[in-house]
């Protein structure tokens, strides 16, 4: 374990050229992360079928990536977008689903006005937000909700570790991980004022080291 970067702008700097770096390869080695995890796609349908139900709002993946998330709620017929802090996977995403729009944004400061999003997906990409920055960054979730939004996280389970990753796919990079239990995610996002409605934790499948937790949670309407 060791320190992340010092400040906010040297962390989210560290995270965008870590992602850059890999992008190519991370997208060619997990070119669909639900196509064999039937569990998580019914999840993903739940969510279009909430977030669908309680208005017409658009949806925000939030640390979109190579983007086939975005174009699967696509397909179930949300109004989706997606946002992430590397320019090089949101150009990837553009190119694969040019049908969809992608954009370069930090899930720190949503270039988004208040109350403006129906919900927002955030799959494994809280992970990499230190402990005293993540209220911020819920409370920032909460902001661009519309009453009565939902919001779903996916995240690997742990105790509080920190890991600072400094290769990946052969290449030089500095990513900061956090594992954390479900219920202290759940407390801050209640603290944030999105209480959870739903939580879930389920096993390591194939090569994953960790148990993987979902929460669903909702801004009050």
């Amino acid at each position: 374990m060791t320190a992340s970067p010092a400040s906010p702008d040297a962390l989210l700097a560290a995270t965008r050229a870590s992602y850059d770096a890999i992008a190519p390869a991370y997208t060619e080695t997990y070119p669909d992360i639900l196509g064999d995890r039937p569990l998580e796609r019914a999840l993903l349908a739940a969510f279009a079928e909430l977030v669908t139900g309680n208005g017409p709002e658009p949806v925000a993946d939030v640390g979109s990536g190579p983007g086939h998330v975005t174009a699967r709620l696509h397909a179930l017929g949300v109004p989706v977008f997606g946002v992430d802090l590397s320019p090089r996977m949101v150009a990837l995403a553009r190119a694969a689903h040019p049908e969809l729009r992608f954009h370069v944004g930090s899930m720190t400061a949503l270039d988004l006005p208040d109350a403006t999003l129906g919900g927002l997906l955030a799959l494994y990409s809280v992970i990499h937000v230190p402990d005293e920055r993540l209220p911020a960054v819920f409370a920032e979730f909460r902001r661009v909700l519309v009453p009565g939004g939902y919001v779903l996280l996916a995240f690997q389970v742990g105790d509080g570790e920190r890991l600072r990753m400094t290769e990946r796919f052969g290449q030089e990079i500095t990513l900061d991980y956090y594992w954390r239990r479900p219920e202290a995610v759940a407390a801050a996002l209640t603290e944030a004022g999105l209480p959870p409605q739903t939580r879930m934790v389920r096993e390591p499948l194939d090569e994953e080291k960790r148990p993987r937790a979902f929460l669903l949670a909702r801004k009050p309407g």
